[in-house]
């Protein structure tokens, strides 16, 4: 390992890249090269990357590209919503491309199809995953992943996942319902925050027979070392456009229900999920005006208007699923039949949590619906965990 981190710093250094250390006590998937480069040599390998797929501030793509001794044939480059560099806004479709710096050709994820093809992976025997997740049901990687298991499930191929903690590695929120149709949002029953890392993720998706007819993923993750659920984690770089640092991270699994309401949740602005607001709430103390910011957000709510709300900036966020943002805006606005979006019901994972709000419930009343459904998954996903 002492002459990979030798290797490393000479990359980075004749790549330019600046460094971003991960604490010195953990160490990422990415790291323990000893662990996955024996299985990726003199094989045809498909990267699953995004602008978070690094160590140390070196991509994984040039890490690989670089160990020409180790016969890595990379063949292509997989990339899920928000793109390789990860400079699409949210649901903005992505095609398909080329990388200019390796020449390696770039396939989307999140365009014409999200789950690979057979012709796509016909010229691979091996899919690495490696990005950073943040552990919300909504936050599409880990719905790329399912696709991208079956596909591999289907095709015969391994699929490789060098994991990296969870930021919000706790579990709160509704489970997803059975009765509400599986989307991209809403994959699995599983509630908002399911306290896995991706590693653990897929193996509960393997586990459980969530792949289409149950099939199973040829599986290999590459394990954290020095991490625990309770420990904390900084992520350095920003894992998408809307989430440019830890606080947003950490408000996103809370705010993130707002996303599908007459209130914005501060895309078009430098603090998405951090402010809250709308031009109808004039008489609340805090202002913002959404505007198209390239990489950021393209055509954003209530765009080029003044938003009336509210700043959480300085707020500690909850480790929690906190349902006081929602309740605290729904109560104030104005028009209550417009303020849920047609697609609520896919943030939320049931069809019930409205109906809750819009009853009055409080919040610890409605958080006692859910407790049944969040001791079984408790349960289940202690069969995966690979961390204390």
């Amino acid at each position: 390992m002492a002459r990979f981190s030798i290797l490393l710093l000479i990359l980075s250094s004749l790549l330019g890249y600046s460094q971003t250390p991960t604490p010195s006590h953990i160490k990422l998937g990415i790291e323990q090269m000893d662990a996955y480069l024996p299985l990726l040599e003199n094989k045809r390998v498909g990267l699953l990357v995004n602008q978070t797929s690094t160590w140390s501030g070196i991509h994984l793509v040039d890490l690989l590209q670089s160990l020409r001794d180790k016969k890595v044939n990379i063949k292509k480059i997989l990339t899920p919503e928000h793109g390789f560099r990860g400079d699409a806004d949210a649901g903005e479709k992505v095609g398909d491309s080329v990388d200019p710096k390796t020449g390696l050709p770039i396939v989307s994820l999140y365009g014409a199809n999200r789950k690979p093809t057979p012709a796509q992976l016909a010229d691979l025997d091996v899919i690495v995953f490696d990005i950073q997740d943040v552990g919300a049901r909504f936050f599409t990687y880990i719905s790329t992943m399912h696709l991208v298991m079956e596909a591999c499930a289907e095709n015969k191929k391994q699929l490789i996942i060098l994991d990296r903690p969870n930021p919000n590695s706790y579990v709160d929120g509704p489970v997803k319902s059975p009765d509400l149709k599986k989307n991209f949002l809403a994959m699995h029953p599983v509630p908002i925050t399911h306290g896995l890392t991706v590693g653990e993720y897929a193996q509960m998706i393997n586990g459980e027979g969530w792949l289409e007819g149950g099939k199973k993923c040829d599986l290999k993750v590459i394990k954290l070392k020095g991490w625990t659920h309770i420990d904390p984690f900084s992520i350095k770089i920003k894992p998408s456009p809307n989430l440019p640092n830890d606080h947003a991270i950490a408000m996103y699994p809370s705010t993130c229900l707002l996303e599908q309401t007459a209130v914005s949740v501060g895309r078009g602005t430098q603090t998405p999920f951090e402010v809250l607001g709308s031009p109808d709430l004039k008489d609340q103390p805090y202002q913002f005006t959404p505007t198209d910011i390239k990489g950021m957000a393209v055509d954003p709510p209530y765009e080029n208007q003044v938003c009336y709300g509210i700043d959480l900036r300085n707020e500690p966020a909850p480790r929690k699923v906190s349902l006081k943002y929602i309740i605290d805006m729904y109560t104030i606005y104005p028009d209550k039949e417009k303020f849920f979006g047609k697609n609520f019901d896919n943030i939320a994972g049931n069809s019930t949590l409205k109906e809750q709000i819009k009853q009055g419930m409080t919040e610890e009343q409605i958080r006692e619906t859910w407790q049944k459904d969040l001791n079984a998954y408790k349960e289940m996903r202690k069969k995966y965990m690979l961390y204390p």
